[in-house]
C-alpha cells in the first residue's frame, strides 16, 4: 500500500488535533488560498448554501471560547465558523419575485449543513497539506442560540462547526481508532452479536493514549467513554431543533405519529 500513498494522503493518515499554536499569523495569501479551496468545494445542487464567518474580534472570540468551554478557541491564529446559509439564496429568490417557502424546509437545511461540513473538511485537508494544524470546535453547539446572537446570524442561517487554524506548537500522539471492519459494511448494515467483544483490543489500545489536555493521565477505554458521554449530555444541545426552528426553518414534525 505504501507505494500508492502520496503526500496528501500521508498527511491525512497522520491527522492530529492541534490545540496549541505558535504565535505566528497565517500569511494572507495562504488564507486566501484556503478560501479558494472552500469556494471550489462540492456543493449540493450547486446552490453554495453555506458561508464562513472569520472571527477576528478578540471579544467575540472570548465569548465563543466560553461557550465551547475551550479557552484555546480564542487563541488560535484563525477562527472560522462554518454556517448553514439559506438566507442569501432566499433573498436572491425574493428579488426575483419568488417567495417559495421551500427555502425554509428541512431538505434545504440539510443540504446547507452538509455543504458546511464538506467545506470545513476540505479546508482542513488543504491546511494540513501546507503544514498548518487544525482543531474542530463542534462545541459551538453547546449554545447554538447564543452563537447565533454573537455572530448576528439572520434567519435561515445556523452554525455548524468551528475551526481553528495555525502553525502547530505541539506534536500530539496519534489517537487510536477502531478497526474499519466495525464501520465499513457491504450492501447492508452488519450487526455484531457482542460489541464489547469486538472492541476489546481497541479498548485496551485506547488506554495507551495520552491526551495533551491532560498529558499526565491516559484516557479511559472507548466503551467507558461512550457511557460517560451519554451520562453527561449538555442540555442546550438537546434543544437544537428548537433553535433551528427559531432561525426560520420549518421542521414539519408530525407529533401525531
Amino acid at each position: 500500500m505504501n507505494n500508492i500513498i502520496n503526500e496528501t494522503i500521508q498527511k491525512q493518515l497522520e491527522h492530529r488535533t492541534i490545540r496549541e499554536f505558535k504565535d505566528q499569523k497565517i500569511p494572507e495569501e495562504v488564507f486566501e488560498l484556503l478560501m479558494e479551496v472552500a469556494r471550489r468545494t462540492a456543493t449540493s445542487n450547486g446552490m453554495q448554501a453555506c458561508s464562513i464567518i472569520r472571527v477576528t474580534d478578540l471579544e467575540i472570540r472570548k465569548k465563543i471560547a466560553e461557550i465551547c468551554n475551550q479557552e484555546y478557541a480564542a487563541r488560535a491564529p484563525e477562527l472560522l465558523i462554518f454556517i448553514v446559509d439559506q438566507y442569501r439564496n432566499y433573498q436572491i429568490a425574493k428579488e426575483k419575485n419568488c417567495f417559495e417557502e421551500a427555502a425554509k424546509d428541512m431538505d434545504r437545511f440539510f443540504q446547507a449543513f452538509t455543504d458546511a461540513c464538506i467545506t470545513a473538511q476540505n479546508v482542513v485537508v488543504a491546511a494540513e497539506s501546507m503544514g498548518l494544524g487544525t482543531v474542530y470546535f463542534g462545541s459551538i453547539l453547546n449554545d447554538s442560540e447564543k452563537i447565533c446572537e454573537i455572530l448576528k446570524l439572520p434567519e435561515l442561517t445556523f452554525p455548524v462547526v468551528g475551526l481553528g487554524l495555525g502553525y502547530p506548537n505541539q506534536n500530539p500522539q496519534l489517537k487510536p481508532r477502531m478497526e474499519m471492519r466495525l464501520r465499513v459494511f457491504e450492501n447492508t448494515y452488519t450487526i455484531f452479536e457482542n460489541y464489547l467483544d469486538e472492541i476489546k483490543d481497541y479498548d485496551e489500545e485506547m488506554c495507551t493514549y495520552y491526551d495533551l489536555r491532560d498529558a499526565n493521565r491516559r484516557v479511559d477505554t472507548f466503551s467507558n467513554q461512550v457511557v460517560s458521554k451519554l451520562k453527561n449530555s449538555i442540555p442546550k444541545r438537546q434543544e437544537i431543533l428548537n433553535i433551528i426552528s427559531k432561525q426560520g426553518f420549518d421542521l414539519k414534525i408530525n407529533r401525531d405519529k
